[in-house]
């Protein structure tokens, strides 16, 4: 199957714009600020990675009504003029009195009420990208008009994908599972991990990735202790279990899935783990609707693996994923987040081998009406060995 074309037609961003609004409009707001990477590349299509450089802030004012209105460094003027974007106001940054401080407040002046409400994310999985004291500045400037939480209006639109972020997501996840492919080209016994995370990295970017934003895992004999520390160069040992999972992204949207392997051949107890992950993803593949709360998926999980005899792992087991490696909702049995149609998901089951022994797995799907379509290939049910 051919790669999607890269970005989206304007369409796809009046939509986002229109949704955005209907939601301000709902919670009374007369403006959005937004400040981070995701959020401006979904209300804009501005896709750099300029954002490493902490120099400079950037932001863009979505209106009650009309189009959003950059307000950004000079140095990405040209950048956003490519977007579908036509009002861009800019300054020389940065700029150590001045940061785009006045300009950001002038423009919220021309755009919102005096006593208007501008509203920008400050809950759970969101911060602020400006300097704190140009924020508290900003608020003075612009009183008394009120700085408010946007939090829900953003993430209530973000979570459910259109067709179009689907396919982005399935071509990100297409790059992940070729690479997956080629795991035995340069893993097997005897390798350094180290060099095993850098061959992967490496193969994910001639496998089509953009960039390569998470590269995570583990290796250990019989199970791994945790799955975000860095790779070692302890090489590769017959009994270890060997698990690489990726955040590669393609044209602004992430992937996020693992795959186990098997160094020599496995345990038993390691056999009877993987049998139970696999047997309690297909359950929530097979039951999960929308509907249900994020709890419920998480229940689905922990008692597809209880009834393996296996122990669940703790933490949250899944999430949601789209222009950043993890989004809302998180698997936990505290959040009640609804599960809705077209809400992009990880099942990321994990279970306890014995204590200071894990195995983790994930897919990545969309949930439509009638339950989850795989995003990625599904895992092999008979655990691969490398040698």
């Amino acid at each position: 199957m051919a790669d999607p074309a890269r970005g989206f037609r304007r369409s796809e961003f009046l939509r986002r714009r229109d949704a955005l609004q209907v939601g301000m409009a709902d919670a009374g707001l007369n403006a959005l600020l937004l400040t981070t990477a995701p959020d401006i590349f979904y209300v804009t299509g501005f896709l750099t990675r300029f954002w490493e450089s902490p120099a400079r802030p950037w932001f863009v004012v979505v209106p009650a009504t009309g189009d959003p209105v950059a307000v950004i460094p000079s140095i990405g003027a040209e950048l956003m003029g490519q977007t579908w974007i036509s009002d861009i106001r800019s300054w020389d940054a940065p700029d150590p009195e001045d940061d785009g401080v006045s300009l950001l407040a002038e423009t919220l002046a021309d755009l919102v009420p005096e006593r208007g409400l501008v509203g920008t994310p400050m809950g759970l999985e969101t911060h602020l990208r400006m300097a704190l004291g140009d924020y508290l500045a900003l608020t003075a400037r612009i009183a008394p008009r009120q700085m408010v939480d946007a939090t829900d209006v953003v993430q209530r639109v973000r979570e459910v994908k259109s067709e179009a972020e689907v396919t982005k997501i399935r071509a990100a996840c297409a790059v992940a599972d070729r690479t997956f492919a080629r795991v035995p080209e340069f893993a097997g016994a005897g390798r350094p991990l180290d060099a095993v995370f850098r061959d992967f990295q490496r193969v994910l970017l001639e496998e089509g990735a953009d960039w390569v934003s998470y590269t995570a895992g583990g290796a250990g004999q019989g199970g791994y202790g945790d799955v975000i520390s860095p790779a070692t160069a302890q090489p590769l040992a017959r009994g270890d279990v060997l698990m690489l999972d990726t955040g590669a992204v393609r044209d602004g949207y992430f992937c996020d899935f693992d795959r186990i392997y098997a160094v020599g051949p496995p345990a038993a107890d390691v056999l009877r783990a993987h049998a139970a992950l696999y047997a309690a993803t297909d359950l929530a593949l097979e039951t999960l609707r929308p509907g249900m709360t994020a709890a419920e998926a998480h229940r689905i999980l922990c008692e597809g693996l209880r009834a393996q005899g296996a122990t669940p792992g703790g933490g949250r087991l899944g999430h949601g994923l789209g222009v950043t490696l993890t989004e809302w909702p998180s698997f936990t049995p505290k959040d009640k987040t609804v599960l809705r149609a077209g809400m992009v998901l990880t099942l990321e089951p994990g279970a306890e081998i014995a204590p200071g022994r894990i195995l983790v797995h994930e897919e990545n799907i969309v949930l439509r009406e009638t339950g989850p379509e795989l995003l990625s290939s599904r895992a092999p049910a008979d655990l691969p060995v490398l040698e």
